[in-house]
């Protein structure tokens, strides 16, 4: 009996009973779908199925018995229909979003002539493509009657070859019924007689582990009705190009994911017991699918074994990777990640193993390069080698990320490997150093104290910044990679490079009032210069920390942090005094102690006109101002701005030029002037916000909606408090809410001022 005789059989009873296929389905207990495919011949009934169908159309016993008989007859002409698929992983969890998106893909079969859907599932060793793969290929089996291939060609296996595709081809023809000796020889003859025998059939091909597209473009069938998924820890690109592939990037799990994956393994109630640890657990690994796969099976080989216990081991292991190895290469962390790196050329490998000085959580082409030593053209290159490899990601900002299990990977091979890990972590402290003083003087900032600086040496990249825009993105850029490389560049060597990265970059946290990373950086670059017997760093750092203290609110440890470096002043340079005074000043202002800090403000002036440079003097003349005019004494501050301004310009210290219109306009409003502070407001504003330094942009903000509400107009006063709420808001500073409190203070009955704030310092350091 021919194999489409049943679901004519089937579709004839249906109309005999008067059924449509979805009464069919409703009767018999089938879903639409199953249906629907017997009848067009795509799948054959179970016995059971069959026996339900039966009774459901209500057949007697010589339309049961005919029935029966089509059935067995299209069984055993479908015997050699392939179904090489390998098991379906019981304890599969997560990837709902890519899951549905490649369901989608699959509904598109069919509904194109001679559209083939191939589908190429990238991503790091142990991420579960292959998991993934299956498991979409056994979800969609039952709308490809005509079976499943599947083929491991193991392109990054280290004990085996890849499979060549000549070979895997004859494997295909045998399972699609092509007798052994009627195989062709040849690659060419092979893909062509493949692609014959599966020109009128529906198929799912995996291709599992792919080397390259090279090794996978013979083995694409091109029938509209076979789907081909392929997976491979390289973004099959070429595929994409030439091929018409989609592409699937997998990523690690989602914390929800990999709670979910670790629950399969352990049980649900096991990790709700504890769920803290659970969670520690899971981004221990990473949040890698493997990782969390190893955990979960030696938990659950020990049911009464504590999870804190799992999580203290994994905290405490030399490397994580220690603690995720099995006696399985293919279950091992450290192994899976090898088989990668090992497919790397030399430079390639060589790049990958000197990410390991980058600290940060991502970092940029340029700091890659400066650690390896390379030039960044080549940087580049290598860098898309190891993203096309999937040892490394990009994240939404452009930058390059190492998985925490792929970093761990690298700093072993790191250390086994004859690399002068010293000279990296130099280059890269180098880089950073000689960017941030490069993109300070872009945003019209101007080092504050002494500064031995010395050019980069070789191998450091060195990137132009010519303008303010650019001196901006650079620390926006670079700016995780700074923090961690302070944290970690421990090596004695480094420490006064390491201290005087700190210092230049004190303007990058001002200007966004980042408070808290600034009190980490300055107590770092503190301890160092206190280590090295540096006294004028130790001024300069003390004064810096002070400052940062103070504006934080912390004015107990700021007097102590003053008091250390007064014990260092007399053997300080002539400039680091005068800056440690300018910082005192600045403290003390913001303790409220105004009288102190117009002293100390006058013996730093006093320094600066010793010293003769422009920069600082007109810094010094605008923090006297400031000083007089919160002591009341306007008329003497407005003299020293308008001495201090034309300075500033003729050097073009714009950030300090943007303070001495505010301490203008501030001058002028207590005097009883405020459309003339408004202009003054105005212009600071205009100028804070082109040297990128919000939070001080903001604060005159601040000034300039009070003196608009002197000017009794208060829309405008309340609109331009919003402005400066919204600056802050940006930055993630809680100063916010006072600004937004004022605004709604305008909003209620009318009055003569909103909330009476006194004013913070405007000063820039």
């Amino acid at each position: 009996m021919e194999a489409a005789d049943f679901g004519g059989m089937l579709r004839e009873a249906r109309s005999r009973a008067m059924l449509t296929i979805e009464g069919l389905a409703e009767a018999s207990g089938l879903s639409v779908r199953a249906v629907s495919n017997l009848e067009r011949g795509r799948s054959v009934p179970r016995p059971s199925t069959l026996a339900e169908l039966m009774d459901a159309l209500g057949l007697d016993e010589d339309g049961r018995r005919a029935l029966a008989d089509a059935a067995r007859g299209q069984t055993s002409s479908m015997a050699s229909v392939p179904r090489q698929l390998p098991p379906d992983l019981r304890m599969f969890r997560g990837r709902e979003e890519v899951l549905a998106r490649v369901l989608r893909l699959t509904d598109e079969i069919g509904t194109r002539p001679g559209h083939a859907l191939i589908t190429a599932v990238g991503g790091m060793g142990g991420v579960g493509k292959t998991t993934l793969a299956v498991h979409w290929a056994h979800r969609v089996a039952d709308r490809f009657p005509d079976g499943q291939l599947y083929v491991d060609l193991r392109g990054f296996d280290p004990a085996d070859a890849a499979v060549e595709p000549q070979e895997v081809l004859g494997g295909f023809l045998r399972a699609l019924g092509v007798p052994a000796d009627a195989v062709p020889e040849g690659l060419t003859a092979r893909a062509a007689c493949f692609r014959e025998q599966v020109s009128q059939r529906r198929l799912v091909l995996l291709l599992d582990n792919a080397r390259d597209s090279e090794q996978v473009r013979p083995l694409l069938p091109g029938a509209a009705g076979c789907l081909t998924v392929v997976t491979s820890r390289k973004r099959l690109t070429g595929l994409a190009a030439l091929n018409g592939a989609h592409t699937v990037d997998l990523d690690v799990w989602t914390h929800e994911e990999a709670m979910a994956g670790l629950a399969a393994r352990i049980g649900a109630d096991r990790t709700a017991a504890t769920p803290e640890d659970a969670a520690e657990l899971v981004e221990l690994c990473g949040r890698l699918p493997l990782a969390v796969a190893v955990i979960g099976a030696g938990l659950a080989a020990e049911p009464t074994l504590p999870l804190r216990t799992v999580v203290e081991e994994l905290a405490q292991a030399a490397s994580p990777l220690d603690a995720l190895t099995t006696d399985d290469p293919r279950a091992d962390v450290r192994a899976v990640l090898s088989w990668s790196y090992r497919a790397l050329d030399p430079a390639a490998a060589r790049l990958f193993r000197h990410l390991a000085a980058l600290p940060g959580p991502a970092f940029s082409a340029e700091a890659a390069a400066s650690a390896a030593g390379v030039p960044v053209p080549e940087a580049r290159r290598l860098l898309r080698a190891l993203t096309t490899a999937s040892l490394l990601a990009r994240d939404a900002e452009g930058g390059h990320v190492l998985h925490d299990l792929v970093r761990a990977h690298a700093q072993d091979l790191w250390q086994q490997a004859d690399d002068d890990r010293f000279a990296a972590q130099q280059r890269l402290l180098e880089y950073l150093h000689h960017h941030a003083r490069s993109a300070n003087s872009a945003l019209g900032s101007t080092r504050q104290g002494a500064d031995p600086y010395e050019p980069p040496g070789p191998g450091v990249a060195v990137v132009p910044l010519h303008d303010r825009e650019q001196g901006a993105a650079w620390f926006a850029q670079e700016e995780h990679t700074i923090m961690a490389a302070l944290r970690t560049a421990n090596d004695d060597r480094l420490l006064r490079l390491r201290m005087h990265l700190a210092r230049v970059c004190t303007h990058y946290f001002q200007a966004r009032g980042r408070w808290a990373d600034e009190r980490a950086v300055q107590r770092l670059a503190l301890d160092t210069a206190l280590l090295l017997d540096d006294a004028g760093s130790v001024c300069a750092c003390a004064g810096a920390l002070a400052y940062a203290l103070a504006a934080s609110g912390d004015h107990d440890q700021a007097d102590a942090v003053i008091k250390v470096a007064e014990g260092h002043l007399d053997r300080a340079p002539v400039l680091e005094q005068s800056h440690t005074r300018h910082l005192i000043s600045l403290v003390r202002e913001q303790q409220g102690r105004f009288a102190e800090a117009l002293e100390h403000a006058r013996a730093a002036l006093e320094l600066d006109r010793c010293l003769g440079d422009p920069h600082f003097i007109g810094r010094g003349l605008n923090t006297v101002a400031w000083c007089l005019t919160l002591t009341g004494r306007h008329r003497e501050a407005l003299a020293a701005c308008e001495e201090a301004i034309p300075l500033l310009q003729s050097v073009g210290y714009r950030l300090m030029e943007a303070a001495t219109w505010d301490t203008l306009g501030y001058a002028l409003q207590q005097l009883g002037e405020p459309r003339e502070a408004v202009a003054h407001f105005e212009t600071s504003a205009r100028m804070y916000g082109e040297v990128f330094n919000r939070y001080q942009q903001a604060a005159v903000l601040g000034h300039l909606a009070e003196a608009r509400l002197d000017l009794g107009e208060r829309e405008a006063a309340r609109t331009t408090w919003l402005r400066a709420a919204a600056l802050l808001d940006e930055l993630g500073n809680p100063e916010a809410d006072a600004m937004r409190a004022r605004a709604d203070a305008v909003s209620g009955p009318a009055s003569d001022r909103a909330v009476d704030v006194p004013p913070g310092s405007e000063d820039g350091i």
